[in-house]
């Protein structure tokens, strides 16, 4: 008789209390096999079993790593099939809700690019002038793209690094699926806004002319991230005015206008390292997602800094938020059954093709 797979109904029902008792037991029972990934925007009562934790660039490197036979990823879904890609064949990569996806990384697919692509070398030779660069925030096919066609991925912590090496390679750059990471990357190198043009997918040609082709020298994807674009130029404002030496810091999937306005801009591993740098009695106005704001704050206020999230009403990551603990109780005990669910599989020629894009990236970044 095959192994039979452990409903998720039967843990639905479960309270916190339950769930992290027995989540610590089948962690402990499983030992080495095991290897948890937790993106710095999961909840508390997931994000605290992960073995490692951090944002994408940092979990690549750990699935890279890993010794384990089981990678329980507790992020989103492109996130295990960067951790299926960059692991070995006998590794299984797991997402415990297969739910868990990314609304920005969704506005870009394979179909739309590859349209893009081919109108854009009506008006030049794409594949000579242009270099394609995919976000790890998108499915593996856009990455396997970008590995055909002499591109590369990156990541929020790298966006600068990699843009400098797209250069290096052909003169212009299509960048997707987050138009604000391009836009604010590309302004920080001192490209202008005027050379920055958006590519709207919806439109013939973006919407563009083949003259705003030409002189473009970063086309970015219409895409954004819908939690980072709950914060606004006047959230800071009003943050300045009542609190005149604070600081503000925002991640670079900010709209540009709430950079501009920003003393410092990174990603998540850039935010929690300069706030931990900052000293005692700095206060803090933190763009980005609900869940590390909080932890944040939570820790700093032993060090006597005050972390404020910079919205005024809490918009956290709903895909992300969809990994909690019953669904990754029912992922663990299935495992300690013999039963693996929720596997995610890339297929091996967009692996293959999808890693050459990932290792330019690694081999570009610190």
């Amino acid at each position: 008789m095959g192994i039979h797979e452990l409903s998720i109904d039967h843990f639905l029902s479960l309270d916190e209390a339950q769930c992290e008792q027995r989540i610590i037991a089948a962690k402990a029972a499983l030992g080495k096999r095991l290897v948890m990934l937790g993106h710095h925007y999961q909840r508390e009562e997931v994000f605290k079993h992960a073995d490692y934790s951090g944002d994408s660039l940092k979990l690549s490197r750990q699935a890279a790593q890993s010794e384990a036979e089981y990678i329980v990823f507790c992020g989103v879904h492109f996130m295990a099939e960067v951790a299926d890609i960059l692991s070995r064949p006998e590794q299984k990569a797991i997402l415990p809700d297969l739910a868990a996806g990314c609304s920005m990384a969704d506005m870009a697919n394979l179909e739309t690019v590859e349209q893009a692509w081919r109108e854009l070398s009506a008006v030049l030779d794409a594949d000579e002038h242009i270099t394609p660069i995919t976000y790890i925030n998108s499915a593996a096919d856009l990455k396997a793209f970008c590995g055909r066609h002499g591109g590369i991925v990156c990541t929020s912590s790298n966006a600068g690094r990699v843009l400098e090496w797209a250069f290096s390679q052909r003169e212009k750059v299509l960048f997707f699926p987050d138009q604000h990471l391009g836009r604010n990357t590309g302004y920080s190198m001192g490209i202008p806004l005027e050379e920055m043009v958006n590519w709207d997918f919806d439109r013939p040609n973006g919407g563009l002319t083949e003259e705003n082709i030409k002189k473009a020298k970063i086309l970015l994807w219409d895409g954004f991230c819908s939690v980072h674009q709950q914060f606004l130029p006047e959230h800071i404002d009003q943050f300045r005015a009542t609190y005149p030496n604070g600081k503000v810091v925002s991640h670079p999937e900010c709209s540009f206008e709430v950079c501009q306005k920003s003393d410092e801009v990174g990603s998540t591993e850039s935010i929690i390292k300069t706030i931990k740098a900052s000293p005692p009695g700095t206060r803090w106005l933190v763009g980005t997602e609900v869940n590390l704001v909080n932890r944040l704050a939570q820790q700093s206020q032993s060090e006597g800094k005050l972390v404020h999230y910079m919205a005024p009403f809490v918009c956290m990551c709903s895909t992300m938020y969809r990994i909690d603990p019953q669904h990754l109780l029912w992922t663990l005990e299935n495992l300690m059954a013999g039963k693996i669910v929720n596997q995610i599989k890339v297929l091996p020629e967009m692996a293959e093709q999808a890693r050459l894009a990932l290792e330019r990236m690694l081999a570009v970044s610190p």
